[in-house]
């Protein structure tokens, strides 16, 4: 078993806000000082080459927590263990001096993590490369660009080989082709033996590089795998998950022809799953009550991404009940999304039953489950070999032909 290369232990940390002024005195500060708790009692440990995600919305203490493991500010109550020496990006141009040139940057660097001189020269062509800041190598880095910035002090934090890496959510900056590199470089890190601490709010990001997350809110909430935190964290703020009932017909929403009793979003076993793989067919059910016959109802969803968009929309289209009025009981109505057709990342269902011929909506429930569709990068998936961020909604695996004409002459004539 490997050993512990962090250790943390009843971790606090308080900032003080400021006074309110006096208004006889506006000089002097008369009322009591305003703390605030950015961590409380935080505990945990981390293993030598484990790659460890933290997850937290805006203002959770991530930030803090990688300030005080980077050294940068000290814990009001608790104490960190470190074995190792420790690199950190935690903003764009962290420990960068404005006023020198990239070159010096890097050495400068190199010799606060401990490094010799002949070290940094070892690394320093393979630095500058990954960067793509060769031409600019000798320019201040006050006059670089944030993406320029980023870029340097990534490829110094990952290749000075410090045995800790803390990394922030700083790689937002960088364009997609070179967060694909930061991330193949973070992975090959792990996978050394090194450690790594992993701040992100890209949860596809974080499930595919890190095996195991922590999710903070002030305090530690929750230990374990990646795909649980991020469909905890995920979850917390929407009041959703992977089903939603209602055993009580008085509380369902409806009105006077049907109402709602269920919805429910099963893996292709028929369990309840919050976490589904791409590739995988997902089912979305709604179970509801008819209370009055003689009506044509129409059972319909609509999916949402993480990102707000509308993924798609999915009507009822079972030739059994199509144009035919229902009678009184209770029905479950399941659509099946196939695998390989929605993007990676959390998806919201609303669920909708109408009436036709008059059209009356019986019910509407926005946000009213939700579950995340991870991709594990491997297999058949519509990702192929593309280990870079995909946007869309959704990611259909196509079809694709390729055809190929040899030609005898150039195309193009060389210009001379």
């Amino acid at each position: 078993m490997s050993r512990i290369a962090i250790r943390v232990e009843g971790l606090s940390k308080r900032y003080q806000i400021g006074r309110l002024p006096s208004r006889t005195s506006p000089g002097r500060g008369n009322g009591d000082d305003r703390w605030i708790w950015a961590l409380r009692d935080i505990s945990f440990e981390v293993r030598e080459g484990e790659v460890l995600g933290i997850v937290g919305r805006n203002g959770a203490g991530k930030t803090t927590l990688l300030k005080i493991l980077s050294r940068i500010t000290r814990p009001t109550t608790g104490f960190v263990e470190l074995r190792g020496r420790v690199g950190s990006l935690l903003e764009v141009g962290t420990g960068f001096h404005p006023e020198l040139t990239g070159r010096e940057n890097i050495y400068m660097n190199g010799a606060i993590l401990g490094m010799r001189k002949s070290e940094i020269d070892r690394k320093f062509d393979e630095i500058v490369a990954f960067a793509e800041v060769e031409k600019f190598i000798d320019t201040p880095v006050k006059r670089y660009s944030s993406g320029m910035a980023v870029r340097l002090a990534f490829a110094v934090a990952a290749h000075l080989e410090p045995e800790i890496l803390l990394v922030d959510e700083v790689l937002a900056v960088g364009d997609a082709r070179f967060q694909k590199k930061c991330l193949s470089k973070m992975e090959d890190v792990g996978q050394r033996g090194r450690t790594v601490l992993f701040v992100s709010h890209n949860m596809p990001t974080i499930n595919r590089l890190c095996p195991r997350s922590l999710l903070i809110d002030g305090v530690l909430l929750m230990d374990g795998p990646s795909p649980a935190i991020v469909s905890a964290y995920l979850n917390s703020g929407q009041n959703t998950a992977a089903a939603r009932e209602w055993p009580d017909p008085a509380q369902a929403p409806g009105g006077e022809v049907a109402r709602l009793r269920a919805v429910r979003v099963r893996g292709r076993d028929g369990r309840i799953a919050d976490t589904v793989d791409i590739r995988e067919p997902v089912g979305l059910e709604m179970e509801f009550d008819v209370l009055k016959p003689g009506y044509v109802l129409l059972p319909h969803y609509h999916v949402f991404s993480e990102a707000g968009a509308l993924a798609f929309e999915a009507v009822d289209t079972d030739p059994t009940w199509r144009r035919r009025p229902r009678p009184v009981g209770r029905y479950r109505s399941t659509a099946w999304v196939p695998g390989n057709f929605m993007g990676e990342g959390m998806m919201y269902v609303e669920a909708a039953l109408i009436t036709m011929e008059p059209v009356i909506t019986q019910f509407w429930e926005r946000n009213v489950v939700a579950f995340q569709v991870l991709d594990p990068a491997e297999g058949d998936s519509a990702r192929g070999d593309w280990m870079g961020r995909m946007e869309a909604a959704v990611r259909p695996l196509l079809h694709w032909e390729t055809q190929f004409e040899p030609v005898a002459e150039p195309l193009f004539p060389m210009v001379r």
